[in-house]
């Protein structure tokens, strides 16, 4: 009786330690990256990210200087023909005028509208608010420089002529404004005491 209980015993000890083992080898995949796995492998699908085309930045035209007039006058070819520009919100001492003497510190504008002008391609920027020409049948326009300056700015910011409002307010006004202020403040061009002191009306001496 005693070896049957013990048998019995042994019997169901050895079926536990079975099922034990059957449990333990068992290895249940997660319920998502199997799904993800199969419908990629039926579809074909990969798993990295489409690549989406960047838009196209198209270059501005840029416009050969033909000539420059005077600091704030200059030609440039646009569609094969030459255009005399007058910049926007810029007034340099006159140089060319035949009806007045060559003003203080225009000689200084125009050398530098050339040294900065000459054989460059320039980039245009029309402003709605002032028309297309003015009374001379100038076209309007800003002027920037390869390296992206405003060259209209430049010239005020330096020193070498005053911002300009002809009749209504234009687009880089406030820039102007403040760029002669500064100017103005740290005596630069024709604002210094040595050469205009901001009175380019009188004649270069």
């Amino acid at each position: 009786m005693k070896k049957a209980l013990l048998f019995g015993i042994g019997i169901l000890l050895m079926l536990a330690i079975a099922v034990l083992e059957s449990q333990s080898t068992k290895i249940v995949p997660p319920s998502s990256s199997p799904q993800l796995a199969n419908v990629s492998a039926a579809t074909g699908a990969t798993t990295t990210a489409p690549i989406v085309a960047a838009p196209v930045q198209t270059a501005e035209p840029s416009h050969p200087v033909v000539k420059v007039v005077d600091g704030d006058t200059l030609d440039v070819l646009v569609d094969g023909k030459t255009t005399r520009l007058r910049l926007i919100g810029l007034d340099t001492p006159e140089t060319v005028d035949p009806r007045k003497p060559v003003q203080c510190f225009g000689k200084a504008a125009s050398d530098k509208a050339k040294e900065l002008l000459t054989g460059k391609n320039v980039r245009l920027e029309t402003d709605a608010s002032q028309g297309t020409f003015d009374k001379y049948g100038r076209t309007l326009a800003y002027v920037f420089l390869p390296s992206g300056t405003n060259f209209n700015e430049y010239m005020i910011a330096e020193g070498y002529g005053h911002e300009y409002t002809y009749d209504l307010p234009y687009k880089y006004q406030e820039e102007f404004k403040a760029a002669e202020s500064r100017a103005q403040e740290e005596k630069r061009g024709l604002w210094a005491d040595d050469t205009c002191a901001g009175d380019t009306k009188k004649a270069a001496s």
